[in-house]
Order: structure tokens, then C-alpha cells, then sequence
């Protein structure tokens, strides 16, 4: 008896049904948050390593424009520049 009164509440039943479309079908729905949520944490954390990798950068930088030393190391290792009388041999590790 009780649940017949209950299904006959029109107010009840418009409550639901409203639930209902905001949790399934609706543009917005909870899954959709949940996707959306995650990715912004994601692309958060790789904010942070980007941010982390240029303040990186730009110690390097400073170092490579202050240091001439460091300079001709980089240039070395990174491109393998040489001198006019040296051999460069380069070691491929498999």
C-alpha cells in the first residue's frame, strides 16, 4: 500500500526521473565528469614536468653562455663537434 502511494507521487517521480537524466543521458553526465576530471589531473601533472624541464632548460643555458668549458663539453657530447686535428669515434650500445 505504501509503495502504490508512492508511485501515484507525481512530485517522486519527477525527482527521479530527473536524477536519472542527469546521471545517464544527459550532456553532462557522471561519467563524462569523471573522464573529464581525470584528464585534467593529467594534463596537470604533465604541466608540472614541462614547467620542471624548462626551468632545467634554462639553467643549462645559463651555464653553456657563462661557461666556456661546459660549452665545448656540450658541444662534444651533443654534436659531436671536433677540433681540426682530433678523431671523433662514437660507440653505438646495442
Amino acid at each position: 500500500m505504501r509503495i502504490l502511494n508512492l508511485l501515484k507521487n507525481k512530485y517522486l517521480i519527477a525527482v527521479i526521473g530527473l536524477i536519472v537524466w542527469l546521471l545517464y543521458f544527459d550532456k553532462n553526465d557522471v561519467f563524462t565528469q569523471f573522464d573529464l576530471i581525470s584528464k585534467c589531473n593529467k594534463l596537470k601533472v604533465e604541466r608540472d614536468y614541462y614547467i620542471a624541464e624548462i626551468e632545467n632548460n634554462k639553467k643549462e643555458i645559463l651555464e653553456l653562455e657563462n661557461n666556456v668549458k661546459s660549452l665545448e663539453t656540450f658541444a662534444r657530447e651533443k654534436y659531436l663537434m671536433k677540433r681540426d686535428n682530433e678523431e671523433v669515434f662514437v660507440f653505438v650500445q646495442k
